[in-house]
């Protein structure tokens, strides 16, 4: 039996930081059982009245550099695609068709931004790259439609409201910038018992009426 506690890790193509999240995910494998979980984004957006910064023009380009600076940083080859955001509605439900598994989620990221591709626009090529057939088509299954939904309202009810996210005992951990405090909540169970994280997370709102 494994003595790994189990995770879940909600993730949509569509997000660079999603991208950045994966390829570092080996530093948290040695304590996690992570397993990933495709979403629609677009979706967990409306569900949870939020929109991502590429809907925000003021916000736009300072996230996009910022990706660039991160990688660079980090020494992950990053290479935008020619526009975003986009549709992923087809290829997340393929995702999900294919109960893609980590390789397949990898090279299903590293095809939006290690190729720098939009799927929608080459889609043989991209079935191709996560080792499909050519003439595989887009997912249409009334099934599949429905679990793609459900993983979206599931990462809703677990906290979730943007990617990455990541799920541990009903805590959830949002953005790449968060993997060093998931390490430290494995070494602290405690953490959000403790007083200063208590307080926190029942703040009032000083704006409501």
């Amino acid at each position: 039996m494994s003595s790994k506690l189990p995770a879940r890790f909600y993730y949509d193509i569509i997000s660079p930081f999603a991208y950045l999240y994966i390829k570092q995910r080996k530093r948290l494998e040695e304590k996690l059982e992570i397993t990933p979980v495709p979403i629609l984004l677009g979706g967990l957006f409306r569900a949870t009245d939020n929109k991502g910064p590429g809907e925000i023009a003021a916000k736009r380009p300072h996230t996009y550099q910022f990706c660039v600076w991160q990688a660079e940083k980090l020494g992950i080859p990053f290479h935008f695609p020619d526009h975003h955001p986009f549709m992923t509605v087809a290829p997340q439900r393929l995702l999900v068709q294919e109960k893609a598994n980590w390789a397949m989620v990898e090279k299903a990221f590293d095809y939006v931004w290690l190729e720098g591709k939009d799927p929608n626009l080459s889609w043989p090529d991209f079935c191709a790259y996560l080792g499909l057939s050519l003439d595989t088509p887009k997912p249409d299954d009334a099934l599949v439609k429905a679990q793609l939904i459900a993983n979206t309202e599931q990462a809703k009810a677990d906290g979730a409201f943007g990617v990455p996210a990541l799920v541990i005992n009903q805590r959830c951990f949002w953005g790449v910038d968060t993997m060093d405090w998931v390490l430290d909540y494995l070494s602290r169970p405690d953490m959000f018992e403790e007083a200063p994280y208590a307080k926190a997370g029942k703040l009032p709102n000083g704006l409501s009426p």
